[in-house]
């Protein structure tokens, strides 16, 4: 997995989304005051960016703090040379207001800098803060201080830069010389002390208040019942959390659920199906029809409530649809819809997050021009991300082709600068720089002088592979120019500011030459992609089986499912279906998502305990595991690897500990389709299994067909993969299959010499005996 990042450090931009639902709604302005039962006070009639800062008296000021780390500052930043500068972005929520700011700062600089004439200052959107200077007393030493910064100096989105002013003599110096450096930690803290800005209720505005691409904070947004859900009213909150999982992105999001009741405070989401008695504190509008609104929350005059619904479930689902592709269109306080029709299906493999499988995907469809272009002698990565299907099946193949073309700025001379390619932060290859021909113009260069605009240079084309065992589901395509500086002397070593470099947005990545083709079971593939459930990006082919009785933890246990679902495909669950296991039978065309949280209230577990690898039941807990030996046999072909294995150990024991796992398995109600089963002993182990999925470094424990979850240890037990998902072509399947099984191969070989044999004696025979004739 790739660490967080801050939205505005080179994130994946969306691909468009083609056109895939009409929405027809009608928008009603209610005073506000018909819609909760304590309103806010009333607010003039205002453009929806109009915006007053709440006195700080009235609602509680709120401090956040962030570490360079959660910045995106992945490794302590280093500040090389006379001028050398590095710093994180950092942004502002729309609803709040910047009152004060601090930096608590952990660095240290080299003992060689020149106290009167170095120093290191801090600089927000490019004007100075603060300056700390370096003395040398405390040089080389682990330093902390604490920083005030101007809340004036503070926007919406803002970059913090540290930057060394660095010298170490006097007289003519190397301007990159190594004594000249600054370390600042990543574990420093930018802190921002905000009031609440008091917004008004429009729909125009969302996913805000509710979701804010300027935090880069997680993502928790209660969810609320007005009563005990049924299937339909938790497929439309899977839509909901779905959509705002995909909107929150890296930054994972939480859906606690609640039943007839709001949260103290904050913003919250409220489904709301049939005329069941409305959430403590909260009064309805009128319900005729699938109906969206804002309010204010009655115990909070900062908080707001977005309320989804309808007279039963299909409006209700029509209500959440709206929101969820067409949030875009809406505007008022409420929305009435009258209409939201599919225009076009979907079709497997095209989430809007995953690249294209049918045709070469442009660099400028996942990132904007502007992150494709850097300067300087010391520039930052070009990082294109994206998503891949994880049963992309790449036997006997190079890897995936990029066709690259790229620009920079001539080097003078002939050196040792090169453009550096890595992924994931392996390195592939390097690529050089050309230098400038200092040679007489041939016809040919001087017709380019005149066809291609000053200063400009002739573009460079790599074509090359990436090797797709390099590549989990989401990848991270890194570039950086490295300049070779060239020593020319006392006093003349003055790099100038004129080095430039770029790839282009043309530049294309391709995996339409791939089958789809996976072993199963793969908890990796379904930790980091979901898979198999998001190979409809909506989830139509995907069925989650509610245990009985769902409680508060199951449901909100779902709703961080979707979300994690809606992450990695970029589009809402709107397909999915919800059902018990009573139901399970007319389910045997999907792939299932079950949940169990122990006590029994999953059926489910006792009918299929045959093909469960574990087994939690209260305190008593087992779990199945092969061996080594076993693992051999099967290479060699001596069992059949698409049948139910044996497994040759188990543990079993009792204990009162809260765990958890998962487990994936080949469904019993057909072939081909896949189980994943989350299931805990108590229902508050459920959250330990979200903590694994939504925890980057926790997240890669996940694999193999079973992984234990303990609080905050994951772990993955040993087993195999005993059936395949997807199809290959009938040549490829049969060398791939023969691969497999060396022992049948041997087998064919020998059977063929001897039939190669036998057909040749008999030839040779009749051929002998027809000679004979002749002589006789």
């Amino acid at each position: 997995m790739i660490s967080k990042r801050h939205p505005t450090a080179r994130l994946p931009r969306k691909r468009m989304l083609p056109a895939m639902l009409a929405l027809v709604l009608t928008g009603t302005a209610l005073p506000v005051s018909q819609l909760a039962a304590a309103p806010a006070p009333a607010l003039a009639p205002a453009p929806a960016a109009a915006m007053a800062v709440v006195p700080p008296a009235e609602s509680g000021v709120r401090v956040h703090r962030t570490s360079f780390k959660d910045l995106g500052a992945l490794f302590p930043l280093q500040l090389r040379g006379v001028d050398g500068t590095s710093g994180v972005a950092f942004s502002v929520r729309n609803d709040e207001v910047v009152i004060g700011a601090k930096l608590k700062l952990n660095y240290s600089y080299s003992p060689a800098l020149l106290t009167n004439l170095s120093h290191i200052k801090v600089l927000v959107n490019e004007q100075v803060a603060a300056t700390i200077p370096v003395t040398t007393q405390q040089a080389g030493e682990s330093l902390q201080r604490e920083i005030t910064i101007p809340p004036r100096l503070i926007t919406e989105f803002n970059r913090l830069n540290l930057q060394l002013i660095g010298h170490y003599t006097m007289e003519c110096e190397d301007p990159l010389h190594s004594s000249l450096w600054a370390n600042i930690g990543n574990d420093s803290v930018l802190e921002l002390t905000v009031a609440p800005v008091a917004q008004t209720n429009d729909l125009a505005l969302l996913p805000q208040p509710f979701f804010d691409r300027r935090d880069v904070r997680p993502l928790e947004l209660p969810i609320v019942f007005n009563a005990t859900p049924n299937a339909g009213t938790l497929q439309a909150a899977g839509t909901m959390s779905s959509w705002f999982g995909a909107l929150a992105g890296f930054r994972g999001a939480r859906f606690p659920s609640l039943i007839g009741e709001l949260p103290a405070r904050g913003n919250a989401v409220v489904m709301v199906a049939g005329r069941a008695q409305a959430p403590a504190g909260l009064a309805l509008p009128e319900i005729s029809g699938p109906t969206v609104a804002v309010v204010s929350h009655p115990a909070d005059r900062n908080g707001k409530l977005l309320l989804v619904m309808g007279r039963d479930d299909a409006e209700l689902a029509v209500a959440a649809k709206a929101v969820a592709v067409g949030s875009s269109t809406l505007s008022g306080p409420l929305a009435r819809i009258t209409e939201v029709t599919e225009l076009k299906p979907r079709k497997p493999y095209d989430a809007p997050h995953w690249l294209a499988n049918d045709r070469p995907v442009k660099f400028g469809e996942l990132v904007d021009a502007q992150a494709l272009n850097v300067s300087g002698y010391s520039p930052d990565l070009i990082r294109v991300n994206f998503f891949l299907p994880p049963d992309l099946f790449g036997w006997r193949q190079k890897g995936i082709p990029v066709d690259l073309r790229y620009r920079y700025t001539p080097r003078p001379n002939a050196d040792k600068s090169t453009l550096n390619i890595n992924v994931n932060q392996q390195f592939l290859q390097s690529l050089p720089l050309r230098a400038m021909s200092h040679e007489e113009p041939g016809a040919l260069d001087r017709l380019l002088t005149k066809v291609l605009p000053p200063g400009e240079t002739v573009p460079e084309r790599e074509k090359f592979h990436i090797p797709l065992f390099k590549l989990p589901s989401q990848s991270q395509l890194q570039m950086h120019y490295y300049y070779d500086v060239v020593k020319q002397g006392a006093c003349k070593d003055v790099p100038l500011d004129n080095v430039r470099g770029s790839v282009e947005a043309d530049s294309t990545i391709d995996i339409s030459g791939f089958p789809h083709f996976i072993a199963m079971p793969d908890l990796a593939a379904f930790g980091n992609a979901g898979f198999p459930f998001t190979r409809m990006a909506d989830l139509s082919e995907s069925a989650v089986v509610m245990p009985d009785k769902p409680g508060v933890q199951e449901l909100g246990t779902y709703l961080g499912l979707m979300g994690v679902m809606g992450r990695v495909t970029g589009f809402p669950a709107l397909g999915v279906t919800v059902a018990q296991a009573q139901q399970v039978d007319r389910l045997s065309d999907k792939d299932l998502l079950v949940i169990s949280s122990g006590g029994g209230n999953q059926p489910l577990l006792k009918q299929w305990a045959s093909a469960i690898p574990a087994a939690l039941q209260g305190e008593t807990k087992s779990f199945q595991l092969a061996d080594l030996a076993h693992r051999m046999l099967r290479w060699w072909g001596f069992e059949e690897e698409s049948g139910t294995r044996a497994r040759r150990n188990q543990v079993a024991f009792s204990s009162t500990s809260t765990d958890a796992f998962i487990a994936g398995f080949e469904s019993p109600l057909r072939t081909g389709r896949s189980v994943v089963l989350v299931a805990s002993n108590q229902p508050a182990g459920l959250t330990q299994v979200m903590d694994a999925l939504l925890d980057a470094d926790a997240l890669t424990k996940v694999q193999g067909s079973t992984t234990v979850i303990r609080g905050k240890q994951v772990d993955s037990l040993v087993a195999e993969k005993n059936y395949h998902v997807g199809q290959l072509g009938p040549l490829l399947y049969a060398q791939w299959f023969l691969s497999r099984n060396p022992l049948l191969l041997i087998l064919l070989g020998v059977s063929a010499a001897v039939l190669v044999a036998i057909i040749l004696y008999l030839s040779l025979r009749a051929r002998a005996r027809a000679r004979l004739k002749q002589k006789g």
